[in-house]
Order: structure tokens, then sequence, then C-alpha cells
């Protein structure tokens, strides 16, 4: 890829593809919020520190701000606009929203990607387990506790649609 020429990508983003022209180097953060106005992932500290910018790749929390846009095509891309399903809500945005564990916004749409990934690969996790799956996303106005409190009631909620 040459960096000054622009280029065509394929990306599947929440089911969909979508085609996009954007420079070589431009992250899959940029194109997200830039190119395609989803702007659910959000642009914090450009590090890969705060978590903000957090989206499941392949269905793992990966941060977009770090990841080149060329190196997501052939990848299923899922970003908080694209967590909801055709019957509402997803159980951990609910969760969000019944414990109250939603304060400014700013971090709220990677935490629960993050959270979404660990209910995937373990819908009965500890508190422990959850703290290691969002400790790559800080948020600034809550002590957390509430958001832990959404994640274990988003999993009893998956384990009882599941009939566990």
């Amino acid at each position: 890829m040459t960096a000054g020429k622009p280029q065509h990508l394929t990306l599947r983003i929440n089911g969909d593809n979508v085609d996009v022209l954007a420079p070589a180097h431009w992250t899959l953060l940029e194109i997200l919020r830039y190119k395609l106005a989803l702007t659910g992932s959000k642009q914090g500290c450009d590090k890969g520190d705060c978590g903000a910018c957090t989206v499941l790749i392949d269905g793992e929390a990966q941060l977009a701000c770090l990841l080149l846009a060329h190196n997501c095509v052939g990848k299923e891309i899922t970003t908080i606009e694209g967590l909801a399903g055709p019957d509402g809500l997803d159980p951990v945005q609910d969760a969000f929203d019944k414990t109250g564990a939603l304060q400014c916004g700013f971090c709220q749409p990677a935490m629960m990607l993050s959270a979404r990934a660990l209910l995937a690969r373990d819908n009965d996790p500890n508190r422990e387990a959850i703290d290691d799956a969002l400790g790559g996303n800080l948020c600034r106005c809550t002590g957390y506790t509430k958001i832990i409190d959404a994640v274990l009631l988003a999993a009893k909620t998956l384990r009882q649609s599941d009939g566990q």
C-alpha cells in the first residue's frame, strides 16, 4: 500500500459490506467515524490507553485506533451501532440501562462491546474475569460498581435465554 494514494477497501461492518476510499495509513477508527459516521466508537487517546474506541473484530474486543483499516478486510467488525438485533437491545445494552451503569456515555459503547466479547466466551464470569475483560476501558464517571453489576445481569439474562 502506498501512503499517499487513497485505497479502496471493502469492510464487513455490522453485518453489511461497506466500500470506502481512504488513505492507506487510516485506522479503522478513522474510517468508522469520519467516512461512515459511526460515532459510537470514540476517539480518546489515539494510543490504546483508554479503550474508548473498542469494537469487536471477529467477536473479540479490539482497539480501533491501533488497527489499520486495510488489515480489517475480510473480518467481521461490530460497532455499538450493530450490537442491537432485530428484536431490540442486546442483553448487555439492556442490563446497562437497568442497572444505571450509564453515565456521560463516552466510554459506554466500548464497555458494552468489551462485556459482549467476554460473555460470548464465558456466560458465567466472576468479578475477577469481568475486571480483567474491562481492564482496558477507562471510565472517569463511575466507580465501576454498576458496570460490573450490568455485566453480571447480562450474563444471567443470557444464561436464562439459553436455558441454563
